[in-house]
């Protein structure tokens, strides 16, 4: 009987030893993790041995909580007891935004993508096909998915974006063991930290080599844009945004966009407001302060001069409008009518920028040819 009791005792020691290296192996595993996400403030990924934690920081505007997910490799097992587990690579998905459609292609799985709320908005040539194949099936509104269908086909994981913490509708594919994940690539303040989130695809599809090296090479090309932009012997100044409803939105100081103009070396009339959205002011205010703008971008939807001053003649009243220099987005469409901008733009921030510098200074890319910004017919 003693006998037995002296073995019980040393297996629990045994027990609580083996418990206790697995703790501190555990504890070690994390204090040594190191974030792989330089410029991204919305997400961090973590590596480990057996799997990769994906940590959703931003998941919506001011979020004050964290969603955690452990990504592991088909075929491992490791010991995880809380957060979401999404086995990689994943095969199916449906993404909620178009920001996400170039991130997906770049990585040559534009085939998993099964479903999209208003089709008609992707302009992305191997999506379109699929979408033309009727390989991608339509789910409605962003904000409001069609769950019925959504859920039929069953995706190994959805993409969405909120605006508020409580969202039935994700609630909804959660409860059915579909993984929700909120990409938070639009709350970014910096043009590299919206381009970042490409490694959050590139962990989902263990691709992460492939994400890595792509993102390097365009954080590469817009470091080197930046560079040539400071070789510029002017700074002429911006104007950005368009009357609606009587209010003139523009960006905030610390926004992406007014990120892009202080980088392609030119003067943005309120690059020193605080926010990392946008603001609004009166047209009285802004015809005061930005009359005298060199450049106009940004003009709304309008495509030509005419179309512009026929919306308000006191457009008329700006110098950029009297010298021609009104720049726009909404000239570069996709096929079905979507503005590639808003598509691709997130993860070309190398272009934006090469965009800007060569209409705001010409001569310092002579043989470059804007690809999103167009001037106003």
């Amino acid at each position: 009987m003693h006998k037995k009791i002296i073995v019980k005792y040393f297996v629990q020691v045994l027990s609580v030893f083996f418990f206790l290296s697995c703790q501190n192996q555990t504890s070690k595993d994390v204090e040594n993790a190191k974030d792989e996400i330089s410029y991204a403030k919305g997400f961090a990924l973590y590596n480990y041995k057996d799997y990769t934690k994906l940590v959703i920081k931003s998941p919506y505007p001011e979020a004050k909580e964290q969603f955690d997910y452990y990504l592991v490799k088909k075929g491992q097992h490791p010991k995880i007891n809380k957060g979401i587990i999404i086995n990689i690579p994943i095969n199916k998905i449906v993404a909620t935004s178009t920001t996400h459609i170039p991130m997906i292609d770049v990585l040559n799985e534009a085939h998993t993508l099964v479903g999209f709320p208003n089709l008609k908005y992707i302009s992305t040539n191997n999506v379109r096909k699929r979408i033309d194949e009727n390989k991608v099936k339509e789910l409605g509104n962003a904000t409001l998915l069609n769950t019925e269908v959504l859920l039929n086909l069953k995706p190994d994981v959805v993409i969405g974006f909120s605006m508020q913490s409580q969202n039935k509708m994700y609630e909804t594919i959660k409860k059915s063991g579909i993984p929700v994940i909120l990409n938070g690539d639009w709350l970014e303040s910096t043009p590299l930290g919206r381009a970042e989130w490409l490694k959050l695809f590139g962990a989902l599809y263990a691709k992460e080599k492939i994400a890595d090296s792509i993102f390097t090479s365009i954080e590469k090309d817009y470091r080197s844009a930046q560079k040539i932009a400071k070789q510029a012997k002017t700074s002429p100044t911006i104007l950005s945004g368009i009357l609606f409803k009587s209010i003139w939105n523009l960006p905030a100081g610390d926004s992406f966009e007014a990120q892009f103009l202080k980088q392609a070396n030119t003067q943005y009339f309120w690059q020193n407001t605080l926010g990392t959205g946008s603001f609004s002011l009166s047209f009285e205010s802004v015809l005061n302060k930005a009359q005298n703008a060199d450049f106009w971008f940004a003009p709304g939807i309008y495509t030509s001069f005419n179309q512009l001053e026929s919306a308000n003649l006191h457009y008329a009243k700006f110098k950029a409008f009297k010298t021609r220099q009104i720049y726009t987005f909404a000239l570069t469409k996709g096929a079905t009518g979507g503005y590639i901008y808003y598509e691709e733009s997130p993860l070309k921030p190398n272009i934006v920028l090469k965009d800007i510098i060569k209409i705001t200074h010409p001569e310092l890319l002579p043989n470059y040819t804007p690809y999103f910004l167009k001037k106003l017919n």
